[in-house]
């Protein structure tokens, strides 16, 4: 059999450097982990408390395509406790991670061919996933004067049938103020292109709150998942919100690619939503060790790097070490035991030159990891 040209996506280099870091650990080493954007604290107590319950009283079989009504109900209801958004549980479509709301979304609302521009860097399965579905990436060089988000002036030249943006951003950690979303809105809208904010990140913001595209206007789609704030990662729970017109269009789609997102993953993403003290001490964590990236990145001579708002990265400029992002990153591993990504994976163009540092694990870790750069660094 042949393999398809719609199927030859590239890798995702991140988990090539997963892997290269695995072996390493399975030789004996000591690795710290910088690479993965996934935190290092399991799922809320609350949230496999009540599976457990669930799994003796409850089959757990399907549920219906757009997830149960309690969940969608209260996914609702934190729009109106984290943005005061009034939000139909009706417009609400549970995902299975925000992976599957990506695939449903792109398939709802473009034909083959059409354009999607992107922000760069930005998180490397979006362009992925729109050309295994025949649609076409359209990446914008953002500028860091932009805090590497798209403008309208970036779109003002480009063919494009919709924009897909992220606020806290991955790689970044940059967000978008209101006023900036706003016109990023206004300018698909005025085109007739549709607009997607990726809000994956929301709940983990430091000096001031992420904005979500439906605090301005209802013809937009939202993603979300439970991956991140609510430490969730390998439980593929997620979910979008569409306008009323776009739910039964999202709902057959389901029905057919998914059935439903997993259901032992929705009982527990209800209870996790509840679980505020023990979300907001793994925030604690998180600022501490943004605190240290922030102060021991420079230091080890990293000291280009973006205003991480947002999210747990930080992304640096090592233009200046190296023109070759995949080797430099090879590098720190082989020598330092410490895994970090290479800009590649978000950004093919300038790439080469930028490195991703994740301080979602320890503060141990992050400690380590900052001592172990600032030596290897010493020693180059």
């Amino acid at each position: 059999m042949k393999n398809s040209s719609r199927g030859a996506v590239d890798p995702f280099i991140v988990m090539d450097v997963m892997e290269a870091a695995r072996r390493a650990e399975d030789a004996g080493r000591h690795i710290i982990h910088m690479e993965v954007g996934q935190p290092g604290t399991p799922a809320p107590s609350a949230a496999r408390d009540a599976l457990a319950r669930a799994m003796q009283d409850d089959a757990l079989g399907y549920t219906v395509a757009l997830g149960l009504p309690a969940l969608r109900a209260r996914i609702a209801r934190l729009y109106g406790e984290w943005y005061n958004v009034d939000l139909d549980p009706a417009r609400v479509v549970v995902t299975p991670g925000s992976s599957g709301a990506f695939i449903l979304a792109f398939t709802a609302l473009f034909d083959a061919g059409d354009r999607v521009a992107l922000g760069a860097p930005g998180y490397p399965s979006y362009r992925q996933i729109l050309r295994a579905l025949d649609l076409t990436p359209v990446e914008v060089q953002t500028a860091a004067e932009n805090r590497l988000q798209p403008v309208p002036s970036d779109l003002a030249t480009l063919d494009y049938q919709g924009l897909m943006v992220a606020s806290p951003a991955n790689p970044t950690g940059t967000m978008l103020d209101k006023p900036a979303m706003s016109a990023l809105i206004d300018a698909c809208h005025d085109r007739g292109a549709a607009f997607l904010s990726d809000e994956i990140y929301h709940g983990i913001e430091y000096d001031r709150r992420a904005v979500s595209a439906l605090e301005i206007s209802d013809d937009v789609c939202v993603i979300n998942s439970f991956s991140k704030y609510f430490s969730m990662t390998g439980w593929r729970v997620g979910w979008m919100v569409v306008p009323p017109a776009q739910v039964r269009q999202v709902e057959r789609l389901a029905q057919n690619m998914f059935i439903c997102a997993p259901h032992a993953a929705q009982v527990a993403a209800l209870a996790a939503m509840d679980a505020g003290a023990e979300l907001q001490a793994n925030m604690a964590v998180y600022a501490e060790n943004r605190r240290l990236m922030m102060q021991g990145l420079p230091e080890a001579g990293f000291d280009r790097i973006a205003p991480p708002d947002g999210a747990f990265y930080v992304y640096a400029d090592v233009s200046h070490l190296t023109g070759d992002s995949r080797a430099f990153a090879a590098d720190i591993l082989e020598h330092a035991g410490v895994a970090v990504t290479p800009g590649l994976d978000f950004d093919p163009v300038r790439g080469a030159g930028t490195l991703r540092f994740s301080y979602a694990r320890s503060t141990e870790d992050i400690r380590e990891g900052l001592l172990r750069l600032k030596i290897f660094m010493q020693s180059r």
